[in-house]
C-alpha cells in the first residue's frame, strides 16, 4: 500500500476512530486502526468489539492498493506532530511508514486479515423514524444513563418503539429521564443501547440517518459513515411504573431564573433545599454546618402553605441544560415522593432527598 494524504483529512479520521480503539491492551489487533487503500477511496476501520466505526474517504491519492494497520493512539500522535500538507504512508514487510518531507516514522503492523469483520446490513430490517429528533432525544437522555452499575442493562438507554410513540429512556435509579418521539412506522421493538454508544452517535451524527439491528446489533450508516454497537441482552425496568400516574400541586416556572439560583447554591452545596411559598422559592443549600448559601426569587407557586423539596441539584441541571422552552412544569405530591419535570416531550422524574 502506498498514499498519500492531507494532514487534516488523517487528522480529523483518525480522531474520530480514537474511542472505539482497545486502550488497556496495546498487544491486541484491536489497539490498531485497519486502513485499506482500493478504488481510489482509503477506508479506515477501529472497533473494540462492542463498538465500531468505519469512514470511508475520496480525499486521498492511492499509488498502490493495499491494507495496513497501526497503533491507533500512536499513528495520530505522529500524523499531530507533522506539518500541515501531504502525509504519505507505505507499507514495507511487517512495517507501517509515516513521512513527510524530512521526517520518517515506522510502525508495526498487524496481519491486517486478521482485523474483526463489521455486521453486515444485508436483509436486516431497518427502523424508519427522524433520525434527528432520535439524536437529539439521545442527548437529552444520556445524563441520566448509569455508569458501571453491576445491573448491567442500566447502563444503556432503552429505546422502546410503541405503536403510537417511540421512548427513549435513560436511569440511574434516582432520576428517570425519559423523551417520546412520534412512531411514523408499523414497527415495535425494544432494545438497550450502551451508554458509550449513545455518547459517539452524538459526536458522530448530525443529518437523517438509516438505522439497521438484529438481536445483537445496531448499526448506523450516513454518507462516508458505518457505525456499530453491540446491544446489552438484559431486561429493563418498567419504567411506566415508576412515572407519578396524578400529581397534586403542578408549577409551571421560569427555566432561566430557577438555572440561576441553583447555580448561586451549588457554590456551596449539589444538595438544595427548595421552599416553596405562595409567591416565592427560597433556596439553600443543604450539608456543611459552617458554609451555607441562600437566594430567593419572586414566583407565583400556588401553594397556600410552605412546601419543602430537598433535591439532588445536578438532576435539576440536567434536565434544564436540555430544554428548548423558557418554562416548564413541576409536578410534585409529597416531600419524600418522587417528582417530575416536564417540558414538552422530554420529561425527568427525580425522587427527593428525605430529610
Amino acid at each position: 500500500m502506498r498514499l498519500a494524504v492531507a494532514k487534516s483529512t488523517l487528522e480529523s479520521l483518525l480522531i474520530n476512530l480514537q474511542p472505539f480503539l482497545e486502550k488497556k491492551d496495546t498487544s491486541q489487533i484491536t489497539s490498531h486502526v485497519l486502513l485499506i487503500a482500493s478504488n481510489n477511496h482509503l477506508t479506515a476501520k477501529a472497533t473494540d468489539q462492542e463498538i465500531g466505526l468505519k469512514i470511508d474517504t475520496e480525499h486521498v491519492s492511492i499509488q498502490l492498493d493495499g491494507k495496513a494497520t497501526a497503533n491507533g493512539k500512536k499513528l495520530l500522535d505522529i500524523v499531530r506532530i507533522l506539518k500541515e500538507g501531504d502525509i504519505i504512508l507505505e507499507t514495507i514487510e511487517d512495517t507501517l511508514h509515516i513521512k513527510q518531507e524530512n521526517s520518517k516514522f515506522k510502525l508495526p503492523m498487524f496481519n491486517a486479515d486478521e482485523f474483526p469483520t463489521f455486521p453486515e446490513i444485508d436483509d436486516l430490517p431497518s427502523i424508519e423514524l427522524d433520525s434527528m429528533q432520535l439524536i437529539q432525544m439521545f442527548k437529552k437522555v444520556s445524563p441520566a444513563i448509569d455508569t458501571n452499575n453491576p445491573k448491567y442493562e442500566l447502563n444503556g438507554a432503552l429505546l422502546n418503539i410503541k405503536e403510537n410513540e417511540i421512548d427513549v429512556v435513560g436511569t440511574d435509579t434516582r432520576r428517570l429521564a425519559i423523551g417520546k418521539i412520534p412512531n411514523e412506522s408499523n414497527t415495535t421493538l425494544s432494545m438497550i443501547i450502551p451508554k458509550k454508544a449513545i455518547l459517539e452517535i452524538q459526536k458522530l451524527f448530525f443529518d437523517q440517518i438509516e438505522i439497521h439491528y438484529d438481536e445483537t446489533n445496531l448499526i448506523i450508516t450516513a454518507p462516508g459513515y458505518y457505525f456499530f454497537t453491540r446491544l446489552i441482552n438484559g431486561k429493563y425496568p418498567d419504567y411506566e411504573r415508576i412515572i407519578p400516574k396524578s400529581v397534586k400541586y403542578s408549577l409551571t416556572l421560569p427555566k432561566t431564573k430557577i438555572i440561576e439560583a441553583i447555580k448561586q447554591i451549588t457554590t456551596i452545596s449539589q444538595e438544595i433545599k427548595m421552599t416553596f411559598e405562595p409567591n416565592s422559592i427560597v433556596f439553600k443549600s443543604l450539608g456543611d454546618e459552617n458554609s451555607e448559601a441562600q437566594t430567593e426569587i419572586d414566583v407565583p407557586t400556588g401553594f397556600e402553605e410552605k412546601f419543602v423539596l430537598a433535591v439532588n441539584s445536578r438532576y435539576l441541571l440536567d434536565f434544564l441544560s436540555h430544554i428548548d422552552t423558557e418554562n416548564f412544569t413541576m409536578g410534585l405530591n409529597e416531600p419524600n415522593l418522587p417528582f417530575i419535570v416536564q417540558s414538552g416531550n422530554f420529561s425527568t422524574v427525580i425522587m427527593p432527598i428525605i430529610i
